[in-house]
């Protein structure tokens, strides 16, 4: 494990790099630069909002004082969306006012900037908070990834939440393995592959 790294909370000034994290690492783990004409496109949707609106579940890993790789959840996630809805995705749209799809993933992003879906709404009941978690190419398979989803997870326990899911691409066979080497349990429903965990006896 690379000593050089640590974990602090996220704060505003890391939006820029919470943006380009998720663009590097949107294609299964790896960079998304050519799949998006937007740069901002993937960070609208799985990095930026959770540090917006659930600040307190926002983390970073950071290695010579640059985020390398963040951690964000939310500990209700009916919840986060519907302030999403009201607060987040009209900004988002105005900022994509004009932008034709152009490259292979620019059309099924912006659908879901127009038409927000959460897709595992059928885990919510018993695993109501989900996390988000990207650590740069160079960093992945370092162990810090294991430290930052235990950050994620001590933060939700001390809310109080008892369950917490994510989805995963169901290509990326390795976030699959970590998540399944963690103890998470994996779901699949109508092609979407989903990770799940009761967290007051899960990772400290």
């Amino acid at each position: 494990m690379d000593t050089s790294c640590f974990i602090r909370p996220a704060i505003e000034a890391d939006i820029d790099a919470l943006f380009d994290i998720c663009l590097k690492t949107a294609n299964g783990g790896e960079d998304a630069s050519a799949l998006y004409s937007d740069p901002h496109l993937p960070g609208y949707i799985w990095s930026v909002p959770y540090l917006k609106f659930a600040k307190d579940f926002a983390f970073v890993l950071v290695q010579d004082d640059r985020p390398v790789g963040y951690v964000v959840g939310v500990p209700d996630t009916g919840g986060f969306d519907r302030d999403l809805q009201m607060n987040w995705w009209p900004f988002v749209r105005q900022q994509i006012t004009g932008l034709a799809p152009s490259r292979p993933r620019d059309a099924d992003v912006m659908e879901r900037i127009q038409n927000p879906r959460s897709g595992t709404g059928w885990l919510q009941d018993q695993y109501p908070a989900h996390l988000h978690i990207n650590i740069l190419p160079g960093l992945q398979a370092s162990g810090w990834g294991r430290r930052m989803i235990g950050t994620e997870l001590q933060a939700l326990r001390n809310h109080g939440v008892g369950g917490v899911h994510l989805g995963v691409d169901p290509n990326n066979e390795r976030a699959k393995g970590f998540y399944r080497h963690l103890g998470f349990s994996e779901f699949e429903q109508d092609g979407s592959v989903a990770f799940a965990m009761r967290i007051h006896a899960g990772l400290g």
